[in-house]
């Protein structure tokens, strides 16, 4: 009854339904509050992935060409794109966080470290080069990271990189000569950013754990690297050496004189 008048159908069926719906939410939002942290993770990364798997059919990079696209179309629509991603986070803002992990990541885009981690929330640095070769300003930044309370490194490389297959080849040697060349100091990079006091004392603290790992590209999977070729000749403080577990690198220490 309304006003000591019975309501007419119409309106009680309108009260109902929004009734069923306060229900609902409110049944929603108890679940959502009540359940752990790691299941809303969950179910939220589960909405995240259906949202991959609805996107990654649509081949047709502006829904309309597929890819007789001129650069400036390509380009149009990428700003359109961005348009509406960002006036969504202008509704919803993200939570700002502050990163614990540094990743460095080879720029192949196969690789979503998105979906690497499983993770959307932003507690990751990501370095992403070709080659996953690290140069003077990544490893720096890196230190920086560190400095600033990164307390774990990744460093990938990944299956069917074309990077290490130019850098495998003779001829594509030749026609992309400083790719070829980052990729051969790929070691030695990484032996640099190891040796570099501020790390090296974060490593043996136990502050730091720096990590070397090998990304199936199809599946994304972190995977250990593969077997390490024949020891090199190389003097000790230009490597690495591996504890008990063969993915953890810690910097080798130079021998005595």
């Amino acid at each position: 009854m309304l006003g000591g008048k019975l309501m007419p159908p119409i309106a009680r069926r309108r009260l109902r339904i929004a009734l069923s719906v306060v229900a609902v939410l409110g049944l929603v939002t108890a679940v959502f509050f009540a359940v752990s942290a790691r299941a809303r993770f969950i179910v939220g990364g589960a909405m995240v992935n259906l949202g991959y798997r609805m996107q990654d059919p649509i081949s047709d990079y502006d829904f309309v060409h597929h890819h007789d696209l001129t650069p400036d179309q390509i380009w149009n629509e990428l700003v359109s794109q961005n348009h509406l991603a960002a006036a969504v986070r202008k509704k919803f803002p993200r939570t700002s966080r502050h990163p614990v992990v540094a990743m460095v990541v080879c720029m192949d885009a196969r690789v979503d470290t998105s979906e690497l981690t499983g993770d959307t929330r932003k507690y990751y640095y990501v370095v992403r080069t070709a080659g996953s070769v690290l140069a003077d300003q990544e490893e720096e930044m890196l230190e920086l990271a560190v400095a600033n309370g990164v307390k774990v490194i990744v460093l990938t490389r990944h299956t069917d990189c074309a990077a290490e297959k130019v850098a495998a080849d003779p001829v594509a040697r030749k026609q992309y000569p400083n790719l070829s060349a980052a990729v051969d100091e790929r070691e030695k990079r990484i032996a640099e950013l190891l040796a570099r006091p501020a790390i090296a004392a974060k490593i043996k603290s136990g502050e730091l754990l720096v990590k070397r790992m090998n990304i199936d590209t199809m599946t994304e999977e972190l995977l250990p690297l593969p077997a390490a070729p024949a020891a090199s000749t190389a003097p000790a403080t230009s490597t690495a050496v591996a504890p008990k577990d063969s993915s953890t690198v810690v910097p080798a220490v130079a021998p005595a004189h």
